[in-house]
Order: C-alpha cells, then structure tokens, then sequence
C-alpha cells in the first residue's frame, strides 16, 4: 500500500494519516448526489467487497457522542453499540449535531480526523481483513488502511456491533 505524505484534497482525516505516516491509499470515485447509501456507493464504484467499506455512524450513548464503525453492507446494533461503551441506551445522533461535532458532512464523515475526537468503536468484522476503507472527509473520497492502523488512530474499542 502506498504511502501518501501528502493530501491531495487537504482534509483533516487525511491530514491525520500524513502526519501519523501511517500507510495508506487514496481511494476517489464520482459521488452521484442521487445515491441513497453513500457506503454502498462507495464500494460499488471502487469495485471493493461492502464488508471492507466501512460507514462511520454517529450516535449519542446516555448523552454522549459515540462514534460507530460498522461495515456497509449491514447494519449498527445500537444495543450492543451501548454495551460496547458501558451505556445503558444508545440512539443515533441527529445528524446536525454530528455534522458540528465531526467537522464533517454527512455522507463524508470520516472516524479520524474529527473537529472533537469522539469515542468510537471499531466492528470487529473490520480485523478480519487485511485492509478497509472509510472515508476520507468528503462523499466521492475513501481512504484504504489496515484496520489495526484504524483502531490505533481512532483509539477505538472493537466490538461486534454491526449485524447483517
């Protein structure tokens, strides 16, 4: 995999893979605004298996925003999700306050590189690749990295809280 020190389209998640010199590929593709699942967008147009397209999800867990990780071709166990966390509930966010919390928009909400770094919790499907792609900060930009790099980035709990 390719090492990119620098971000051609200079958002903050790749930013914080530069500066982590964690390897790591780019991944573009034409974003179609009419696309109803952005994940499964994703991993149609680059060709990838949507269990290694990663969609990172925003919820709040007994009031706090907790982020998930979970693959696009299934859905978050929101149940297990507040169990990952030791919390009693957990809804997803409204995706303003996910919007202002990530610095993201939705659709292109990236786990790393957020304006406030949120807990997150990583699926542990994601370990049984040798690479995944979530997004880069932007809809039409996936990056690829290890999982083991994403864990360590995000500083993620992994836990099974994706379902089919």
């Amino acid at each position: 995999m390719a090492r990119r020190n620098k971000a051609p389209s200079g958002t903050p998640a790749l930013r914080a893979l530069a500066e982590a010199g964690v390897p790591h590929e780019v991944r573009a593709y034409e974003h179609d605004p009419r696309a109803a699942e952005y994940g499964r967008e994703a991993a149609e147009a680059l060709g990838v298996d949507p269990a290694r397209v990663l969609k990172t999800l925003v919820a709040v867990a007994d009031g706090t925003l907790t982020v998930a990780v979970v693959p696009v071709a299934g859905r978050l166990d929101l149940k297990a999700l507040a169990t990952a966390v030791g919390a009693k509930r957990a809804d997803l966010a409204d995706p303003a306050a996910a919007e202002r919390a990530t610095g993201y928009v939705v659709g292109g909400i990236s786990p790393l590189g957020q304006r406030t770094r949120l807990r997150t919790v990583v699926d542990a499907s994601a370990l049984e690749h040798g690479t995944v792609l979530v997004s880069a900060g932007r809809r039409g930009l996936d990056v690829e990295l290890s999982p083991a790099d994403l864990v360590a980035l995000t500083g993620a709990v992994v836990a099974a809280v994706g379902r089919a």
